[in-house]
């Protein structure tokens, strides 16, 4: 079988996948060319290619996500490198081990008025974990320092806090030069990672610090679902003085835990306000969603603030950290479980947030049921009908916030909360569809929709993909919030209506198009959606904007 006759990528592609790269997404390109061959010719590594780097990158990014694996993306030289930049940068902050690959000019070439040439070495450096440049020289020398890189990069991306590593390659012409393929036994570096574990004294120090009566408060941001993490902190949260507050994306489920954060914290009497405030907060997981939490304990400190997690920098996203406990939360939880010491006295903090979080579920059940047809009527009802085996992703903005009003049922939730844009949500929840057997789910604005139309013509769309997209006018969070829903010219300059031809991009990639405007057709249509599998199915869900903006603020003012 034939290769490329470039040695360093095809010590590349050997490479990547002897460090469990399975999956590679390329953009099409000249000088990128032998790198796309280099990769089949490999046999292990299964290549998508998609034309547009910014749809690949995040396309790249679910399939990490999802399958837990490094994944490559691979672009041409030039700005094809900068369009992978948003999704680098929510990799980097997600802690996905993205695996940035451009093809470039050799270096006495940039800054030279040649072709497609820009400084790529570096020009993603603030939001990868290492950045390495493959010299185009090919002496023994040269191919023992490329070895030596390339196995650097993977351990970096793999190591502690997984993330994105940029490998920049440069090539000289000609570029189509051909070799046979030889088992030549790359070098492999490997790593031996030693057990991550607190000793049994430093565990009962832990413990002993927050039995109760002390209130002790753990809140999860966006995480991957972990059963040992579930179990541990569900053991955690029956004991009566220590509360666990969930997200949608901390994908933990149990009655233990306090989900809904915000319908709950809404309902805390002002004048109680200090019976709620907890001596200890631990938190794990990354960026919160919730704007609720992080006021209350900006304004009511901790006296203590514990972040579980591997981290890069201090994270002091409550203004009162004290430690940082670099683990596993996975470990650091369920040995923290088996230490805590019996109760030294007792504690009704537990119970006073349960009863909080029962009357904001009865009042927020009779609000939904009393709104009027709205963005939050439809998530009511999507909340209840749709199948709890669906790995489900939300857009930023709208969806993600309304996914945290109500219970979280469903397998497994992600959204972009790296950077919370709204770039690449369409292509993230793809590229996760292609890594996941059964039903993967993506719940959308019109406006992120538009903003990722590309993703739907780039690959091909399966049944196992499904598409909600809420059709309310473009932006519906710019109505809602305060910095711009007083804005007298708001819909020129956000909530202008999405020019967004939905039924005919579905009927160009083949995805059935099926539509709601009202409750009665809701309930008719989601039947059909749901048991689509011939097909990719989009449904959109056509509301008002500002009815929507007054029922989710009225909703807040009501739950209380």
């Amino acid at each position: 079988m034939e290769t490329t006759d470039k040695a360093s990528c095809n010590e590349l592609a050997a490479l990547l996948a002897c460090h469990g790269v399975r999956r590679a997404v390329v953009s099409p390109g000249s000088r990128n060319a032998p790198l796309y061959t280099a990769l089949k010719a490999c046999g292990d590594i299964y290549v998508t290619v998609i034309v547009d780097e910014r749809c690949a990158g995040f396309y790249a990014l679910g399939q990490s996500l999802q399958s837990g694996e490094p994944v490559a993306v691979v672009c041409t030289s030039g700005t094809a490198l900068l369009n992978l930049a948003p999704a680098t940068a929510e990799a980097y902050y997600r802690c996905v081990p993205l695996i940035v690959v451009s093809a470039d000019r050799p270096a006495e070439w940039i800054d030279q008025d040649d072709s497609q040439t820009l400084r790529q070495y570096e020009a993603l450096s603030s939001y990868v974990k290492g950045s390495y440049d493959i010299p185009a020289v090919d002496t023994p020398s040269m191919r023992w320092m490329t070895n030596r890189l390339i196995n650097d990069a993977m351990l970096t991306a793999m190591s502690g806090r997984q993330g994105p590593v940029h490998i920049n390659v440069q090539l000289d012409v000609p570029l189509g030069g051909k070799a046979e393929c030889h088992e030549n036994g790359t070098r492999v570096i490997g790593r031996i990672v030693p057990e991550e574990r607190l000793s049994t004294a430093e565990a009962r120090l832990i413990g002993r610090d927050i039995f109760s009566p002390v209130k002790v408060m753990i809140v999860t941001g966006f995480m991957s679902p972990d059963n040992r993490l579930n179990t541990a902190l569900r053991k955690l949260a029956s004991k009566p003085n220590i509360v666990v507050l969930t997200e949608t994306v901390s994908n933990l489920h149990g009655e233990e835990f306090i989900g809904s954060i915000d319908s709950t914290l809404c309902r805390i009497d002002g004048n109680r306000i200090g019976e709620y405030v907890p001596d200890v907060v631990i938190t794990a997981g990354g960026a919160l969603v919730s704007r609720f939490i992080k006021k209350f304990l900006r304004e009511n400190p901790p006296r203590e603030h514990w972040h579980v997690g591997h981290t890069l920098t201090t994270v002091d996203c409550f203004k009162s950290l004290t430690s940082r406990i670099e683990m596993s939360p996975a470990i650091f939880f369920r040995q923290l479980a088996s230490a805590v010491q019996p109760d030294r006295g007792e504690s009704g903090y537990a119970s006073m947030w349960h009863a909080l979080k029962d009357s904001a579920r009865r009042s927020h059940e009779a609000y939904v049921d009393s709104a009027p047809w709205s963005d939050m009527k439809v998530f009511g009802v999507l909340s209840r009908s749709l199948p709890v085996e669906w790995n489900v992703h939300y857009s930023n903005g709208t969806p993600i916030r309304y996914s945290q009003l109500f219970p979280s049922r469903f397998h497994r939730v992600d959204c972009n909360r790296g950077v919370s844009g709204i770039d690449g949500c369409t292509s993230t929840a793809l590229g996760a569809s292609a890594c996941y057997r059964g039903i993967t789910l993506l719940v959308t604005g019109d406006m992120s929709a538009q903003y990722d139309i590309g993703a739907m013509m780039s690959v091909g769309l399966s049944g196992s993909f499904k598409m909600i997209v809420m059709m309310n006018g473009g932006g519906a969070i710019f109505r809602f919030v305060d910095s711009t829903s007083g804005m007298d010219c708001l819909d020129e300059f956000v909530s202008r209506p999405a020019r967004l031809p939905l039924h005919e991009v579905c009927r160009g990639v083949g995805a059935r198009y099926l539509e709601a405007r009202n409750a009665d057709e809701l309930s008719s249509v989601l039947s059909d959606f749901i048991t689509e599998e011939d097909k990719a199915a989009v449904l959109a869900v056509y509301t008002d904007s500002v009815v929507s903006a007054m029922t989710l603020k009225n909703y807040f003012k009501n739950i209380k």
